[in-house]
């Protein structure tokens, strides 16, 4: 065993000798390179693989500081807590008004909140489901073919926001009276008095390059505020009064607030007719993160869909609660890639109704002066 092991060790080139002796690796015969030098070579003489940047189609951050820039001192201070909360990350905005006044009680990101607009993506369907029973286009019964045999009506066309539904909508209604209704609701136009930081949305001039279908399913063309789309929420939970967002500054505007309508939606009779798709969207359908909660119902639409403008993701969600002794109309707009779509959104403004009914907000009436009609009559006669 002993010689077996000495000549191994001669074999692999060590020496055995004391102080002085050689180094232990014997370089190889004919003076090469020692092994370290030899292997760097070796590496650089191989290809190296490039590294690859995975690609984003989104340019729009999911997360950011919302609430940065905001001027709050004219807010409820209840509701704009329960809305920063609410939010959380998310690059977005959230608008919350009071049903019965047009009052603005929180903007959480104002920048976002005032700007031009952005595509409605399904939240569009609102308007047109109302434009539609209007002009006797359909009944909430009516039901119309989806995907294959597939028949649904208006209920469970808005709660799981069917798009095969609402582009033959569309097509029935057609682009004027589309436009029509669109600008009658308040889409197009300031939903704010004395705002001057306020941009309006957008109405399309002529059917989009997909046509008119997709202008009704997921709002292509359009180009809608948060502002504009908690005002029309607002009408429906109030009944049809279309008020005129006001967006008190300090607390002495605040006491001296006055309801000012902008105009009467003839909608009473048609209500009834998009409400259950709208507790259905919570109940089963897209927004059912919220958890639905017959005692206290929260009635919504989601929308989800690409702003290929902005290359940004975008999730909608619009809202009200149908209880209590105080009505808010809530819209959540988020904005940013993957991480964020419509049901998100209706799980911010799940997050919101909750806090504001931990804090017992609902169950006391707002009392302002006597409303103040500045507007009335048909606002698109001319259009």
């Amino acid at each position: 065993m002993r010689k077996t092991g000495f000549a191994f060790l001669l074999v692999a080139g060590l020496s055995l000798g004391g102080p002085g002796a050689p180094a232990v690796c014997a370089a190889p015969a004919g003076g090469g390179e020692p092994g370290a030098k030899a292997a760097a070579r070796a590496s650089r003489s191989k290809p190296r693989r490039r590294s690859r940047r995975r690609y984003s189609p989104w340019r729009t951050p999911n997360y950011a500081d919302s609430t940065r820039g905001d001027r709050t001192a004219g807010e409820d201070p209840v509701v704009r807590r329960a809305a920063v909360q609410a939010l959380g990350r998310y690059n977005g905005s959230v608008v919350a008004v009071d049903v019965n006044s047009g009052r603005i009680l929180a903007i959480v990101n104002q920048k976002l909140a005032f700007s031009q607009g952005f595509i409605p993506c399904s939240t569009i369907k609102i308007p047109v489901a109302l434009a539609a029973l209007s002009e006797g286009v359909i009944d909430r019964t009516t039901k119309l073919r989806t995907y294959g045999s597939r028949r649904l009506d208006m209920t469970e066309a808005l709660a799981r926001s069917d798009n095969r539904y609402f582009e033959s909508l569309g097509r029935k209604l057609g682009f004027e009276r589309v436009r029509y209704y669109a600008r009658l609701f308040g889409l197009g136009e300031r939903a704010g008095l004395n705002l001057p930081e306020e941009r309006p949305g957008e109405l399309p001039d002529a059917p989009p390059k997909n046509g008119v279908g997709k202008m009704c399913s997921f709002g292509e063309g359009f180009r809608v505020t948060p502002l504009e789309l908690a005002a029309l929420m607002s009408a429906i939970a109030n009944g049809g009064t279309l008020y005129y967002l006001q967006y008190p500054r300090n607390r002495e505007e605040t006491l001296k607030f006055v309801p000012r309508i902008k105009r009467r939606l003839d909608i009473q009779q048609w209500i009834p007719e998009v409400k259950p798709g709208l507790m259905g969207a919570v109940a089963f359908g897209t927004a059912q993160r919220i958890g639905f909660d017959p005692n206290a119902p929260i009635l919504g639409k989601t929308g989800t869909c690409t702003d290929y403008d902005a290359r940004a993701h975008m999730g909608w969600f619009a809202a009200f609660n149908d209880h209590g002794a105080r009505q808010v109309a809530v819209v959540v707009m988020l904005t940013g890639g993957g991480a964020v779509n419509g049901p998100v959104a209706a799980g911010v403004a799940g997050r919101f109704f909750r806090r504001l009914a931990e804090a017992g907000y609902f169950e006391k009436p707002l009392r302002y002066s006597p409303v103040a009609l500045v507007q009335s009559g048909a606002c698109c006669a001319a259009q």
